[in-house]
């Protein structure tokens, strides 16, 4: 009896000492266990993802999660205009998309991580013979070159990615000599407007994305990309990887833009959600990790020339030159940028020619078809698209497709008239869902009218909308098709429904294009197909 009492005293004492070990251990070593991580929200521009390794570095150091959700420029704007109540911080790759933005005043700590500025990359072998490599090279020179036929060149749309805008509101800069400041009434030059329109004239591939234009760029056989310094590193280490001609970086002497890929915190009256934003800050710009960003293609300060010590990334072969003195622009107020963006689109821009083929089978019947037919509207309705800067120009030529088994009809508005476009909305309305699905006799039938004009006039681009398998026609009678035309027309495609995502990622392969995806949202797949063009 008293060895069975002793036994439970000592099982209960060894009982004890482990959960004064376990307590001891979780009040010291363990404590971070308890700890709730903070969490930081960030709207960020696609071009920084590949500072994801330095993120991730910071999240380990500091017991924090952070969650980029990236999204275009234009996109990260609306955020800011709505109040971007589901954000901690704001990450885009230009100032400007702040000052735009954010008039709610809730940005605050906003402070440069890098910047990068806009540039031509051309063609070493290109370059040459235009008589660019070695010497100084204007704007006007460009133009020039332009207005003979011996230079094009594949940009961001203005409207829908921070280097097209960057870029021109560099070209504004130059061709008006370098103003103190571009004010509203300087717009209004017609021989600026000219000119732009003459340079604008050289852009025979559209995106709305600087990382997919170099990926396009590095699978297709183009001269010349306008894009950001360290997109076009990047570009020239993967061409050099793969024993291809390197791009020539040409910073124009009379002016250029500037990223400066600033990092605001969105100010929701979070003091810890603060204290860990100015902790990233701190970190991204320190002695640290500065090495790293310029390990990048990133310079990392407001500098304009540094000491270059690493030759393998600013490769002075390529052009690149950290000693120059770049001519830099002061960037205008938010009212001169939305003014000039407007006109870009409007105005300015080459005009495009865009064929949709919309998918009117009997499985879009419903739902489907109410996103359809909302999706063109946002897209044909100008005040709607005046809200996402996808306005249409008046040498525009819009035709649009409907098609199920066969080609239903074929509809055509030429120019921005809101009746005509109105007129081609109710006719989208009016059709109902039938039949089976053929996606590949529509896209033949795109072609035939895309040559009818004069496509050297135009950005072109046939985007495919379906929400199923094909049970008609092949794939190879599109190719056949495609390459008898001589044309670079590439065929954006926007997945729904039951689409079957690899017919439509051939045909986005060999036509030199994407896939967007509009499962979740059809409206947003729209309106990034159409910024591609």
């Amino acid at each position: 009896m008293e060895k069975s009492k002793k036994a439970r005293i000592s099982a209960i004492a060894t009982i004890l000492v482990i959960a004064i070990i376990v307590l001891v251990f979780f009040l010291t070593s363990g404590k971070k266990l308890l700890k709730t991580k903070d969490t930081l929200e960030i709207l960020s521009g696609s071009e920084n993802r590949i500072l994801e390794p330095l993120l991730e570095k910071f999240e380990k150091e500091n017991n924090v999660d952070i969650n980029m959700t990236y999204e275009g420029s234009v996109d990260i704007m609306q955020e800011l205009q709505n109040g971007a109540t589901g954000y901690d911080a704001v990450f885009p790759a230009n100032s400007i998309w702040i000052s735009m933005g954010d008039t709610g005043l809730k940005v605050k700590h906003q402070q440069s991580i890098t910047t990068t500025p806009v540039v031509f990359g051309i063609k070493k072998s290109v370059a040459e013979n235009l008589g660019f490599v070695g010497t100084d090279v204007t704007t006007k020179d460009i133009l020039q070159k332009i207005q003979t036929k011996e230079l094009s060149f594949m940009m961001t749309s203005a409207t829908q990615s921070n280097s097209g805008a960057t870029a021109y509101l560099g070209f504004i800069y130059a061709l008006l000599n370098n103003p103190e400041v571009i004010t509203s009434e300087s717009l209004d030059n017609e021989n600026l407007k000219n000119d732009l329109t003459t340079i604008l004239s050289g852009v025979n591939r559209s995106s709305g994305s600087s990382d997919w234009l170099k990926d396009l760029f590095l699978q297709s056989d183009y001269d010349a990309m306008v894009n950001y310094e360290s997109v076009i590193i990047d570009t020239n280490k993967e061409l050099v990887s793969q024993g291809k001609e390197p791009l020539y970086v040409i910073y124009p002497k009379d002016g250029l833009g500037i990223a400066d890929s600033p990092l605001g915190y969105i100010d929701n009256g979070d003091a810890k959600k603060e204290e860990a934003f100015l902790k990233l800050q701190e970190y991204l710009t320190s002695d640290e990790i500065k090495p790293e960003l310029l390990n990048l293609g990133r310079r990392t300060s407001y500098a304009i020339n540094f000491e270059n010590n690493n030759q393998d990334v600013f490769n002075p072969d390529w052009g690149i030159d950290t000693q120059k003195v770049l001519n830099v622009m002061k960037m205008p107020s938010a009212d001169v940028i939305q003014k000039a963006l407007n006109m870009y689109q409007t105005e300015l821009r080459k005009p495009s020619l865009t064929v949709y083929c919309l998918d009117y089978s009997g499985s879009m019947s419903g739902d489907g078809v109410e996103s359809l037919r909302s999706a063109m509207s946002m897209l044909l309705d100008q005040q709607k698209a005046s809200n996402y800067m996808l306005q249409a120009s008046p040498k525009d030529v819009t035709i649009v497709i409907p098609f199920d088994n066969t080609i239903l009809d074929v509809w055509k508005a030429e120019g921005n008239n809101p009746k005509t476009l109105e007129n081609l909305q109710n006719e989208i309305e009016n059709m109902e869902p039938q039949g089976g699905t053929n996606i590949y006799a529509p896209l033949i039938t795109a072609m035939d009218e895309i040559s009818r004009y004069n496509v050297e006039d135009y950005t072109t681009s046939i985007i495919l909308m379906s929400d199923g398998r094909s049970n008609g026609g092949s794939i190879e009678n599109v190719i056949d098709k495609w390459n008898s035309t001589g044309l670079d027309i590439p065929i954006f495609s926007i997945t729904f429904g039951n689409s079957d995502d690899y017919e439509l990622q051939d045909l986005a392969e060999f036509s030199n294009a994407r896939v967007f995806e509009g499962k979740e949202n059809l409206e947003k797949a729209f309106k990034e197909a159409k910024g591609y063009n």
